[in-house]
């Protein structure tokens, strides 16, 4: 059976939150200025049932050599998610709040310091300031990123900082970025990492594996992977930017579900050209197809280069055309995010002040 990414357009309404109270005032950095309509968005805020967690398969590699894309019709589609889609006032700021709760708020530079790691994750438990989630009537939101990302290094201070927020630690692994690494090294790291406390791993993959075409090699190094995880979730990083081809992407991402992994990531970041649309939709479509030949549920997360409001606008209308209502949750769905939180904050102030603050008011670190 041949599968083929194809570019058939879904028919969706959008999230629409109840319609909004009287205008309040509130006190903005010492004025007093009109408050926006309370934005009081629908359970997708709630804790739901986490997804039956993926067991994994046996390789499939007929159905694997078997998947094709088109890439002409994926652009075709990625270019009416912008264009299509608009969401304003009151709907905007309800999608955006949703945006950072769905974020892994990362910080995966050589400059990491534990200064560094402890104010993200103060970050990570109050991510927009009180007096704007004042303004926006959604005080009790209880609103907090996803997860926090970190290397190895800075695991367990992440885990204390984080202690009693409900909000997991995850770590990069495996030879992160290039991976690299011999194998027992980067089996060891996972370990080390699950050991320390991390509840979530983004391993990377052997590019070299699927490149080649060699896709019982993939297979058994993801799963090897898997196992060293343990009860820590795994999101595989595909490295989409150097795997030549959206074909390369779609079976890869294939291969990666049918070992077991819990997400599938577009990238480390790291890359030249990491998380664009078109990637998003080859690999949407390969969740769905997963789920509806195997019957489990595999989180999405797209990484590097997502730095606007808008960008994560169009990434959320992605997972609710493709996937449904059920992919805007932080169980199923993740920003790889650096910088996105600013701009997210600061389109947040302007909804309710109707004026841009300086990005020095949102600092991330």
């Amino acid at each position: 059976m041949n599968s083929v990414v194809d570019c058939q357009i879904m028919s969706v309404t959008p999230l629409h939150p109840p319609k909004p109270a009287t205008p309040r005032t509130s006190d903005m950095g010492g004025a007093s200025v009109p408050a926006a309509s309370p934005i009081r968005p629908a359970p997708p805020f709630s804790v739901d049932a986490l997804p039956v967690r993926n067991p994994g398969f046996a390789l499939d590699q007929d159905f694997v050599r078997s998947v094709r894309v088109n890439r002409s019709a994926v652009e075709r589609r990625a270019a009416t998610l912008p264009a299509r889609r608009t969401v304003k006032k009151e709907w905007q700021a309800a999608w955006l709040l949703r945006a950072i709760s769905c974020m892994d708020l990362t910080t995966l530079s050589g400059d990491d310091t534990v200064g560094n790691v402890r104010r993200l994750c103060a970050k990570a438990r109050n991510p927009v300031r009180g007096e704007v989630l004042h303004a926006l009537g959604v005080d009790n939101l209880q609103l907090k990123v996803g997860a926090v990302c970190v290397y190895h290094t800075y695991v367990a201070t992440a885990v204390r900082a984080l202690e009693g927020s409900g909000i997991p630690v995850a770590a990069v692994s495996t030879g992160f970025p290039a991976g690299l690494s011999p194998m027992e090294q980067r089996l060891a790291e996972v370990r080390a990492s699950v050991a320390a406390g991390a509840q979530e791993i983004d391993i990377v993959i052997t590019r070299a594996h699927v490149l080649t075409g060699n896709w019982l090699a993939l297979y058994n190094e993801i799963k090897s992977f898997r196992d060293a995880c343990g009860d820590a979730h795994m999101k595989t990083i595909l490295g989409v930017g150097e795997l030549a081809t959206l074909t390369n992407v779609a079976r890869a991402s294939m291969v990666a579900m049918m070992a077991g992994s819990d997400f599938i990531k577009t990238s480390t970041g790291k890359e030249t050209t990491n998380a664009t649309l078109p990637v998003g939709i080859v690999m949407t479509r390969m969740i769905r197809e997963f789920s509806t030949q195997y019957g489990y549920e595999i989180g999405f997360k797209p990484a590097g280069g997502i730095r606007s409001a808008k960008q994560s606008l169009d990434w959320l209308i992605l997972m609710k055309e493709e996937l449904g209502d059920r992919w805007l949750r932080s169980s199923l769905f993740r920003f790889g995010a650096s910088g996105l939180l600013t701009d997210i904050e600061r389109q947040l102030e302007h909804y309710v002040t109707g004026r841009y603050a300086a990005a020095h008011r949102q600092p991330m670190v």
